[in-house]
């Protein structure tokens, strides 16, 4: 079958709609970041330092929020293109799932398990598991903890982190789990429950005149930013972000005292 000029015209056209279609299918985040100008990242809003609501401003302000302004300034050019969203170790995974935001910057430890599901980047901040108890215990080690509560929060590393190190010496503990830290603090205070476990870091942050932490430390923590694991290319895009400006990354944690 002969095909006129108007014919090839008209297939030459279809062709053409059909790759715009599929551009716009196979358009990744990074497109949709850009053509959105903003993008939305998950934070914590109770790890002081990291990132920690401020009561008067209603802002969260810390290292994470600081690194998260620095990556929008990467893919938009300004920092302000951001919109934070408070979310804890239980919520943070499905935000993610769901599209409600676009990465996540929230001490979220990177695991074989993990990235699995996710994607993460290579560690931007590296830490430990220790544990936060009252000086009136008089607690010097896990290993004097025989028969103790100690609180962690939901869908966090610290539970298996610190029960390994407690069976390896062969001191029985039993956990609480709490949806986020301030509780965890309010049971420690209120003696429901014996230690305050997570990373040494955050801990850093609820330490006054009557508790402490402990010297011990248990199973090294990395942190890494996070992003669906349907994106590849937004991936490697925040991966070399973070290798990139990994001086910078630095230099904001010592600002924040870490």
């Amino acid at each position: 079958m002969k095909l006129g000029f108007k014919g090839m015209l008209k297939i030459a056209g279809l062709f053409l709609v059909s790759g715009i279609f599929a551009l716009q299918a196979n358009a990744g985040m990074l497109d949709d970041i850009k053509k959105r100008g903003e993008i939305v990242v998950g934070v914590k809003n109770d790890v002081p330092r990291f990132a920690l609501l401020d009561q008067k401003t209603k802002e969260i302000q810390g290292f994470e929020v600081d690194v998260a302004k620095l990556l929008a300034k990467s893919i938009l050019g300004d920092e302000k293109k951001i919109k934070l969203v408070a979310v804890n170790a239980k919520t943070r995974g499905p935000l993610l799932d769901n599209g409600s935001i676009d990465a996540v910057i929230a001490t979220f430890t990177i695991t074989p398990e993990r990235k699995r599901t996710y994607n993460f980047s290579q560690a931007y901040y590296k830490d430990a598991v220790g544990l936060l108890v009252l000086k009136e215990k008089g607690y010097k080690s896990i290993a004097d903890m025989k028969n103790t509560t100690i609180g962690v929060a939901q869908a966090a590393t610290s539970k298996k982190a610190i029960d390994a190190a407690a069976k390896k010496l062969g001191v029985n503990v039993k956990f609480n789990e709490f949806p986020d830290y301030p509780s965890i603090k309010a049971a420690l205070d209120a003696k429901r429950v014996d230690a305050f476990g997570v990373d040494k870091s955050i801990l850093l942050g609820y330490v006054d005149d009557k508790s402490e932490i402990l010297p011990d430390s248990f199973e090294p923590q990395e942190y890494g930013i996070v992003s669906p694991k349907k994106d590849k290319e937004f991936a490697t895009f925040i991966d070399k972000f973070v290798k990139d400006n990994k001086a910078q990354i630095d230099e904001l944690a010592k600002k924040w005292g870490l």
